[in-house]
């Protein structure tokens, strides 16, 4: 048996516990750089605002019905996060963390003690859940169960959409389990895309009701083979997957990639150089804290691609195999991203965003692969100015920034030119972001 526990309106719930004065009115947040709508409350759903929507484009109607703007501030979510993920790991057997707001629970071997030795059984256990939650955070949660991670995730969509089942839908029945395949569309299930949503409507299958009936052979036609299939035999209560190791640490990434929208346009080498410094200073900390190295860097610089006078191609890379071996030193990769962006640079260009993606991860005892050809040239040249790693000096440069915060100690080139304390000018826009009420002292609130 397995639960699916899912925060509400995350961003918009973690944002009302440190200001509870917005419960009760509408309240969006806005993405990186105030771009776009990424969460609201029951009651800016409830005036029609879209996901995704542009700020720009609604912003006089927010202000018109007083809705309450928030930047986003990922800081703050990621430690409420964390706090709700601990204590579901304490009293579930295990946790899949699937995303920033969702969990899948392991809830098998409670089934079978619960009933004779505590009575309630899981249904109790998920509203018991729910409130040490709301108590313990602050966060309002959902928590759909059933006897598989399909029909979980189904439930939860459900219990979300049906106030009266007070949060909870256990699907312990076939009755039951039919009932909630009826109250949701087929586009709506969990592994249906857009694309398959709109081949399934065609063959006259709306809802998950109706492809929960479909024979294994008409699923592997239409729904790509083995995949569709076990999607059918999920909603038929038949579990083909277990829990997976959690994206929160457990799990490594195949490939480590940090990106933005700069807050205004750049147009100079210096600026976005240090940008692309500052990015993959914070890849290479994710790269180290899983304990790899990389074989393979990417630089990109991307133009802005809504604005009229700019002429495509809109988004330019270059990718280097690390000539001297794998490495996840700062210093390291930060020349050889110098040197590809110098690579790409287009001067009297203006971008707007620019990124980084570190891939060929593996861990420094696997066997090194070699290069079958010397280097170019130009790719020697910047071989020979870089030193060999230290990981030591990485260990400390990480452990004084987990100390006293993130880019406490920064390379050079990732500092920007001017006075010292300057704005960074590819630091995206957050005009309305609240406190790091959580992790920062400065920040800590005062109770009067």
């Amino acid at each position: 048996m397995f639960g699916l526990l899912d925060c509400n309106n995350f961003y918009v719930s973690c944002e009302r516990v440190f200001q509870p004065r917005f419960e009760g009115r509408p309240v969006v947040v806005l993405s990186n750089n105030d771009g776009c709508i990424i969460s609201r409350s029951a009651e800016a759903k409830a005036l029609g605002l879209q996901m995704g929507a542009p700020y720009f484009q609604v912003k006089d109607f927010l202000r018109q019905h007083q809705v309450q703007v928030f930047s986003s501030n990922y800081t703050l979510y990621g430690d409420m996060s964390r706090r709700v993920m601990w204590y579901l790991g304490q009293v579930t057997p295990g946790v899949e963390i699937y995303s920033i707001d969702e969990a899948f629970l392991d809830l098998a071997s409670l089934d079978q003690y619960m009933q004779p030795h505590l009575g309630g059984g899981l249904e109790q256990f998920a509203h018991t859940i729910r409130t040490n939650v709301k108590a313990r955070t602050g966060i309002p949660t959902c928590l759909g169960i059933a006897p598989t991670k399909t029909l979980a995730k189904l439930a939860n969509r459900v219990a979300k959409k049906s106030p009266e089942l007070g949060g909870v839908l256990y699907l312990d029945s076939a009755e039951r389990r039919a009932w909630a395949l009826g109250q949701v569309a087929v586009g709506d299930v969990w592994g249906v895309g857009r694309q398959y949503a709109q081949k399934l409507m065609a063959a006259g299958i709306d809802s998950a009701a109706d492809l929960s009936k479909v024979s294994e052979a008409w699923a592997r036609k239409i729904l790509g083979g083995v995949v569709g299939a076990r999607l059918v035999r999920e909603l038929q209560g038949y579990p083909y997957a277990g829990l997976h190791p959690s994206e929160d640490g457990t799990l490594n990434r195949q490939s480590i990639s940090c990106s933005r929208t700069f807050g205004r346009p750049l147009s100079q080498l210096a600026d976005v150089g240090a940008a692309i410094a500052s990015f993959l200073a914070r890849a290479a900390e994710k790269l180290r804290a899983q304990g790899d190295q990389a074989y393979v860097l990417t630089v990109y610089v991307q133009k802005n691609r809504f604005d009229p006078r700019v002429p495509p191609p809109y988004s330019c890379s270059a990718t280097l195999t690390l000539p001297g071996g794998p490495s996840s030193d700062t210093r390291v990769l930060a020349q050889y991203a110098t040197h590809l962006l110098t690579k790409i640079w287009e001067p009297g260009t203006t971008y707007h965003k620019a990124g980084v993606v570190l891939d060929g991860l593996e861990p420094p005892t696997t066997g090194q692969q070699l290069g079958l050809f010397t280097p170019p040239a130009p790719v020697a040249r910047v071989q020979a100015t870089v030193s060999a790693d230290r990981p030591q000096l990485m260990a400390t440069l990480d452990g004084l920034n987990a100390r006293y915060g993130r880019g406490t100690v920064r390379l050079g080139s990732a500092v920007p030119q001017g006075p010292v304390g300057v704005r960074p000018p590819w630091q995206g826009r957050a005009k309305w972001q609240s406190g790091a009420f959580t992790t920062r002292l400065e920040d800590l609130m005062t109770v009067k």
